[in-house]
C-alpha cells in the first residue's frame, strides 16, 4: 500500500523536479480535480459535474492517487474531498496554466467551463491596476453554485463560495454565458435583454466589474 506522501506511481525515472512535480499530478484529470477543489470542500458527484467526459472509473482512481500523494484528503463522515496544504500550493500553477493558455491559439469559448473554473480564470486575468481598491462586492451564481467575489487592496481577487450580503448586485446564469459577460465585447444590458444573464442589483456596478477583466490574447 503506498503511504501518503509517497508518489504512486512512477511515470519519469528523472532526477528532475519538474518530473517528480509530473509524477504526482501528471496523469490526464488529476490536475483538473484538484481545480475543482480549489475553492472548497466538494463530495464526488461534484466534482464530476465539474469535469464532463470523465467516467467514474478514472475520477476514484484520480482521488485516490492524489490523496496518497498527500495532494487531497477524504473526510469519511462528511463524503467530501478537500486539498491539503500542497495541493492549495498547486493554485499558482493553475494561474500560470490559464496566463500561458490565454496566448496559446486554438482556445474555444464556447466549450463547457465549470463554475470553479470561471472563478479561477477570472482570478488569472483581473486587471490589478483596474481593480485595486475597487470598493465594492459582487456575487456570480451558476446553477447550484454561487461564489462572492472581492478585489483587494492590491486588486489580487478574492472568490469566496456562497453570496455574502452587502454585494452591489449578482450576474446569475449559466458558466459560459457569464464568461461572455466579464470577457466578451457586448455590454452587460444587451445580454440581460437577450435573457443570457440576469443583473440582480446595480446595473452600473456589474458592468464596471465586468469591465475589469480580459483574456490575455495570443499574439
Amino acid at each position: 500500500m503506498t503511504e501518503v506522501g509517497q508518489v504512486p506511481r512512477l511515470r519519469y525515472d528523472e532526477g528532475c523536479l519538474a518530473a517528480h512535480a509530473l509524477n504526482v499530478i501528471g496523469d490526464r484529470w488529476a490536475l483538473l480535480v484538484v481545480r475543482e477543489l480549489m475553492l472548497k470542500p466538494k463530495r464526488f458527484q461534484a466534482i464530476r459535474a465539474g469535469l464532463p467526459g470523465i467516467t467514474a472509473g478514472v475520477l476514484t482512481q484520480r482521488l485516490t492517487q492524489l490523496a496518497a500523494a498527500g495532494v487531497l484528503w477524504h473526510d469519511p463522515d462528511l463524503g467530501a474531498y478537500a486539498l491539503t496544504d500542497s495541493g492549495r500550493a498547486l493554485l499558482p500553477v493553475l494561474m500560470a496554466l490559464c496566463h500561458w493558455g490565454a496566448r496559446h491559439p486554438g482556445h474555444d469559448p464556447a466549450r463547457f467551463i465549470s463554475p470553479t473554473a470561471l472563478m479561477l480564470s477570472m482570478t488569472a486575468n483581473i486587471d490589478r491596476a483596474a481593480a485595486a481598491g475597487w470598493p465594492l462586492v459582487a456575487g456570480m451564481a451558476a446553477g447550484r453554485e454561487s461564489f462572492t467575489l472581492r478585489p483587494d487592496a492590491r486588486g489580487a481577487l478574492d472568490v469566496a463560495p456562497g453570496l455574502d450580503a452587502g454585494r452591489a448586485f449578482t450576474l446569475t446564469g449559466t458558466t459560459n454565458a457569464l464568461a461572455r459577460a466579464v470577457y466578451g465585447r457586448r455590454p452587460l444590458a444587451a445580454l440581460a435583454a437577450e435573457g443570457l444573464v440576469a443583473i440582480d442589483g446595480d446595473p452600473a456596478a456589474a458592468q464596471a466589474f465586468a469591465d475589469l477583466f480580459a483574456l490575455r490574447q495570443a499574439a
